[in-house]
């Protein structure tokens, strides 16, 4: 039994009924894997490149799978919502790929962390802020004209949820924190009982005195790392120095 691409791939595509959407919730997260053409995957990677590693200068690669994929996710629901809610798009039907909504969660949502930080293009620098509120202006202008309507609802659907979790980010509050541990409680499903780390619980008393002691440097380490990190959020990463983004560097990775 030979099954034809387009059939195949009509599986991972996010359609916007309600009805289709309800058999293959997996979509939701699928679509954002899928491109219509070679242009249209290199933009999106290249814009991925350039703004992912400025997250991974401050997060872990598990951060930026979290906001890729939630991106993904709220794009999509504002795709649906959208042509199942508004009137214009009654007699209109489409299905939904590309990473632009999962990128655009990711360029939002460092130009708000971090508005201050630069790009170089060309002969300027351009802080994040100002590339990304031109993005979504951008998208807001062409979304009754362009014939991507589908395209441009899961930008803004992205670009809002990068903003609201990097908000919620600066406050202390990580509304990403479960996803994460959905992943890690995935991904373990997969791993075999020697890939598993061996827990030992050692039963041992200790003074008051040493406890408080123990805590000390992790209590510095992190008070750095805050002081670091409003010093990008007012004047960007390149006013670092190259001692603080090395210390910022290896605190990553611990």
């Amino acid at each position: 039994m030979q099954i034809a691409p387009k059939s195949l791939v009509a599986w991972f595509m996010l359609p916007d009924a309600i009805s289709e959407v309800i058999v293959q919730p997996w979509a939701f997260l699928t679509y954002s894997f899928l491109h219509f053409g070679f242009w249209h995957l290199l933009f999106n990677m290249l814009w991925l490149y350039y703004f992912g590693n400025y997250v991974l200068n401050l997060f872990t690669g598990k951060r930026l799978l979290t906001i890729y994929l939630l991106g993904a996710i709220f794009g999509g629901l504002l795709y649906v919502v959208s042509y199942n809610l508004f009137p214009v798009f009654e007699n209109s039907r489409s299905d939904l790929i590309g990473a632009s909504g999962s990128v655009t969660a990711i360029i939002v949502f460092i130009a708000t962390y971090t508005p201050n930080a630069e790009m170089r293009l060309f002969k300027w620098n351009i802080k994040l802020w100002h590339i990304a509120v031109f993005l979504v202006l951008m998208d807001l202008i062409r979304l009754p004209v362009a014939g991507n309507e589908g395209g441009m609802l899961a930008h803004l659907g992205g670009a809002l949820f990068g903003y609201v979790y990097a908000k919620q980010l600066a406050k202390g509050n990580d509304i990403g924190k479960w996803f994460e541990a959905t992943i890690d409680w995935f991904t373990n499903l997969f791993k075999t009982r020697k890939q598993k780390p061996f827990k030992k619980v050692h039963r041992t008393t200790t003074t008051a005195s040493s406890r408080s002691s123990s805590k000390s440097p992790v209590t510095a380490n992190q008070k750095k790392i805050d002081a670091i990190l409003d010093k990008i959020g007012k004047s960007g990463y390149d006013s670092l120095t190259k001692a603080e983004k090395d210390f910022l560097f290896k605190a990553g990775k611990e």
